[in-house]
């Protein structure tokens, strides 16, 4: 009876884990050893400890997650995050980037700005350009369980952060075509999700036929994930048939793109441009022109946008030279002399005031090199409350404090690997382009409250410097300009002497 029993629970669990997320091949008995014997010998034989209590299907599982780590590799990840030496007070020079390395759009002549951006425009008709999207987040801050992208800020047209951007590069095809003559103008569209929004992006994006993109041009793949360690250095159990893992941290995009199959999709459709950002800024200028053309021009493998930090005491991480190397500093790392320094040449700002956005270009022969340096990225340690079970017992544990580490690695940690030559910064204004969702509504700082405003707001300008007048009245105000009418303010001049009562949305040329 009992074994008839666990034969009819095995069959559920199989079907459960049947579709082709948890579809494993049948396992030889010389595999299940060899794969014990190298975690055995590492020290980390207790991710085994229950395997007699599982079902085949579970087994299965687990086979398929251990065999997707080193467990050599994770000691010595380990070993560094939990025993690494004290930081010794070294020196450290901090100097802005190089001026022949940055430009800013606030004080650039007008002429090298339409040279960037025709320059762009043409490696976007050429099929040269595509973009790749860090979602990985869910909005579990904004009290939503969907991932982050699928969000409604409450615009008037109640548009998702998935669909503005798609129509934002919907849009840039179309300029191109128009600018160049040439057909079939495509910019690939590479969203990179994590394990829990993968499913639930893959379904947002059928269920709306792909904002009016082709499915063939979007590219939904995943970023890596990293066991999770207990204080002693041991790999965690979030089950008995299933490791505790978490994201391996935007900075996992690097080994993503190679192990998803996404550079060599780049590579098959000519790709020699790439801009990278994160899906929590509603203001992103996707595929932006001026960037593209800018960055290319100056031959970069990476170049990055900053806006201008607010001031002195604004918690922003800046992008500078660290001992005559491009990097990123966190603002707790710099003292109030340095963070409160003007700068020499224009006495009215701060010397350090690239603030970072996470808004990256990436030439594709840099692309090309991500085997050679992906595995020397420093890990980051996060001290977290992990949910596991008791490795004694197997009985489920939900700790009340910090009972292991989490470690992820950061997209720009690669920076100080390039050469300062192959790196620029370009200043853009942030009420143009940047306005990151973090918080929930009602904050009054990136949320979706001030996501929205900023649209609004930025849509009225446009509207009013195309010669329309926006009527105000209760304290309304901005108009939502959509995506597909104008990409960054242009084609508007049929609203020119119009009048327009906010809150507005503008959908059409009627």
């Amino acid at each position: 009876m009992a074994s008839a029993v666990k034969e009819v629970v095995s069959n559920i669990v199989d079907k459960i884990y049947g579709h082709s997320e948890y579809s494993f091949r049948q396992l030889s008995p010389e595999e299940f050893e060899q794969l014990k014997q190298k975690y055995t010998s590492a020290g980390q034989g207790q991710v085994f400890a229950f395997l007699d209590e599982l079902l085949p299907a579970e087994k299965a599982r687990l086979y398929d997650q251990l065999s997707k780590f080193d467990p050599s590799r994770i000691n010595e990840l380990a070993e560094k995050a939990l025993n690494s030496p004290a930081a010794q007070n070294e020196p450290v020079s901090l100097e802005p980037l190089p001026e022949v390395a940055t430009a800013s759009i606030l004080d650039s002549d007008p002429k090298d700005i339409q040279r960037w951006y025709d320059e762009g425009l043409k490696q976007v008709a050429e099929n040269k350009v595509a973009v790749v999207l860090m979602a990985g987040g869910q909005g579990t801050r904004l009290g939503s369980s969907a991932p982050k992208g699928c969000f409604d800020i409450g615009l008037p047209s109640h548009k998702s952060l998935f669909q503005i951007q798609a129509e934002r590069i919907a849009k840039l095809q179309i300029l191109a075509q128009k600018a160049t003559g040439k057909a079939n103008v495509v910019i690939p569209w590479y969203v990179m999700t994590s394990g829990p929004t993968r499913k639930p992006t893959e379904e947002f994006f059928q269920q709306y036929q792909y904002f009016g993109l082709s499915k063939d041009n979007v590219i939904i793949f995943e970023q890596g994930v990293l066991p999770c360690i207990s204080n002693d250095g041991k790999i965690m159990m979030e089950s008995k048939s299933k490791v505790a893992v978490a994201p391996d941290g935007n900075g996992g995009i690097y080994q993503a793109i190679v192990t998803s199959g996404v550079r060599e999709d780049m590579r098959r459709r000519g790709i020699q441009h790439i801009h990278t950002y994160c899906v929590d800024n509603c203001l992103v200028r996707v595929a932006d022109p001026v960037f593209i053309g800018f960055s290319a021009s100056k031959d970069v493998d990476i170049a990055t946008k900053v806006v201008r930090k607010r001031n002195a005491t604004e918690s922003v991480g800046l992008i500078l030279q660290k001992n005559g190397k491009p990097d990123v500093v966190e603002y707790s790392e710099i003292d109030k002399e340095t963070a409160e320094a003007k700068d020499p040449k224009q006495p009215s700002v701060l010397k350090f005031r690239a603030a970072n956005i996470v808004n990256h270009y990436y030439s594709f022969r840099f692309f090309e090199s991500i085997q050679d340096w992906a595995h020397k990225l420093p890990h980051h340690v996060a001290r977290k409350k992990i949910p596991c079970i008791k490795p004694e017992t197997g009985e489920a544990f939900k700790p009340e404090k910090p009972n292991g580490i989490k470690l992820e690695q950061f997209v720009f940690d690669v920076f100080p690997f390039i050469p300062l030559e192959k790196f620029a910064c370009i200043e853009v204004r942030r009420e143009d382009e940047f306005s990151p969702l973090k918080n929930a509504r009602g904050t009054g700082e990136d949320d979706p409250d001030t996501s929205k405003l900023d649209i609004m707001k930025q849509g009225q300008r446009w509207v009013e410097s195309a010669g329309g007048v926006v009527v105000t009245e209760d304290g309304a105000v901005g108009v939502e300009v959509s995506p597909l009418i104008s990409y960054g303010g242009e084609g508007l001049q049929f609203l020119k002497g119009r009048e327009i009562k906010a809150p507005a949305v503008i959908e059409k040329e009627e």
